[in-house]
């Protein structure tokens, strides 16, 4: 965990010296979080106004800053954006200013790859060295490094996704639902487009303590969906009383005539859109693929989860699919001013997850070489995206398609540019892409139905004794395995390790 944690840290807090724009430092919705942060800490008021006339934003950036905000009653002026990430760095920003904000989003992202490491081994039995190496490559690769300091609320909602996976495939008690609750309410207020996959981790949390079959359960669940009820009622009625509308959009100039709902488009082509279920993928500048090819392997991992669904898998898949739905059919664009892959990021450590579960219980040494090198090459993007960013030539928004990596530049050939009209090159490219994303998925279906890459054989767990025993300490046994005597030797830990249940 402390390497993957090193690593994380390190890739960011470098990155946190590169520009966003030519513009500044902190560019495009960046400088409204700060804005509020600032606000926070000196007015604890989320009223921007005074900040605004005052250009607080100069010291970390060098233009005009765009409008945002429309006026609301008595001269407040509130950022369209929901507050819990302002509060996190409220403190920072306050007693030192913007690049304080952005190195303490680099330290949460280290926390982020940690408890990607420990769910990886302590839920879903991956060697702890493979966990920490591919975690830590992973994660100091794009788009997790890159947004491992922008000021973005996309890291902060990662880790909330993976608190509440941590406590829901863990031994439910008390403390174990509360916290997956809490991790739960916090992501629609990091940011509304995180309400849907909140949802699904909701009702998979419910639907868990449901199979408990006891009565303790039944309370559990009913507590529990009480609790999200009143917690989705006050986020309604606060943001009706200081935005003015039903979401943080409400407050924002650009929804004035058109309405909040006109952030998903006013006239969606949502056939259109479909399209960026391989785009944001395999897009030439956007796609996930394009800075770190090991993404494509999450496409046989995820074919593999399905078919031999280990204890927990649900809890993986479901919220990876909805997110990347809502980041596909939701999201206005998936070519904004920002660095790519910014509407996936929030459901990327659960498929890092998927991919080192299927990396350890599934693929064979050499396909592990092979993912390695994958990794590999997003590590080459990141040092060449830092190099390029501190010399000044590219920022993290404008030019970043200029750098000078050769392996990025190589890949662009192979890749279609979705932005605009299609030429017929790139409709060649993409109806290539499919049939190879196809095939991959395929090829993990069936190394989904072989036996376990280690010769073990899987076996479920009683849904009753795990979900509500109230010793939390989520020690059983693996997740995958039938015979544990020789755990000791695979692992390094004792054969004790945690049991989930079949969501």
């Amino acid at each position: 965990m402390l390497v993957a944690a090193f690593a994380a840290v390190l890739a960011a807090g470098l990155g946190a010296g590169v520009r966003t724009t030519f513009g500044g430092q902190a560019a495009v919705d960046e400088p409204q979080y700060l804005l509020t942060a600032l606000s926070l800490w000196e007015d604890h008021s989320l009223d921007i106004s005074d900040e605004l006339a005052d250009r607080r934003w100069r010291d970390f950036h060098d233009a005009d800053l765009p409008v945002q905000t429309e006026q609301l009653d008595g001269g407040r002026q509130v950022s369209p954006h929901d507050p819990l990430l302002p509060v996190l760095l409220a403190a920072p920003m306050g007693l030192g200013g913007w690049l304080a904000a952005k190195l303490v989003l680099a330290v949460l992202t280290g926390g982020v790859a940690a408890l990607t490491v420990w769910v990886a081994v302590r839920r879903f039995g991956v060697r702890p060295w493979l966990a920490g190496a591919g975690t830590a490559v992973v994660a100091a690769s794009p788009p997790l490094a890159v947004y491992g300091q922008q000021v973005y609320p996309e890291l902060p909602a990662a880790g909330a996704v993976l608190v509440a996976v941590a406590a829901s495939t863990g031994r439910l008690g008390g403390r174990g639902v509360a916290l997956a609750g809490l991790a739960v309410v916090a992501l629609p207020w990091l940011s509304v487009k995180y309400a849907a996959v909140a949802a699904v981790l909701a009702v998979l949390l419910l639907w868990r303590l449901a199979l408990a079959g006891r009565s303790s359960g039944r309370r559990a669940a009913l507590s529990l969906a009480g609790g999200l009820g009143a917690a989705g009622v006050l986020y309604l009625a606060l943001h009706q009383l200081w935005w003015g509308g039903l979401t943080a959009y409400a407050s924002g100039d650009h929804f004035v005539q058109t309405g909040e709902a006109s952030v998903m488009g006013v006239d969606p082509d949502y056939v259109g859109r479909s399209l960026r279920l391989v785009a944001l993928l395999v897009d030439r500048a956007y796609g996930l693929a394009a800075w770190a090819p090991v993404w494509l392997l999450a496409v046989v991992a995820l074919g593999a989860l399905a078919r031999r669904r280990p204890d927990g898998w649900a809890l993986l898949a479901l919220p990876v699919l909805t997110g990347w739905g809502m980041a596909t059919w939701a999201a206005l664009t998936m070519h904004g001013f920002w660095w790519p892959g910014r509407q996936v990021v929030v459901v990327l450590p659960l498929l890092l997850v998927a991919l080192l579960w299927w990396a350890d219980r599934v693929a064979g040494p050499l396909v592990r070489a092979a993912a390695a090198l994958l990794g590999l090459v997003g590590l080459a993007a990141t040092a060449a995206l830092l190099v390029d960013g501190w010399a000044r030539e590219i920022t993290w928004v404008s030019g970043f398609e200029l750098v000078d990596d050769p392996l990025y530049s190589w890949a662009r050939v192979l890749l279609p540019d979705y932005r605009g009209d299609l030429a017929v090159g790139d409709w060649l490219r993409h109806a290539g892409w499919i049939v190879a994303l196809a095939a991959l998925a395929l090829v993990g279906w069936q190394q989904g139905a072989d036996r376990p890459a280690r010769g073990r054989t899987t076996s479920g767990s009683t849904a009753t004794d795990d979900l509500l025993d109230p010793d939390d300490s989520n020690h059983s046994h693996d997740p995958d395995d039938s015979d544990d005597s020789d755990d000791s030797d695979d692992y390094g830990r004792p054969a004790d390790r945690p049991a989930l249940t079949r969501a």
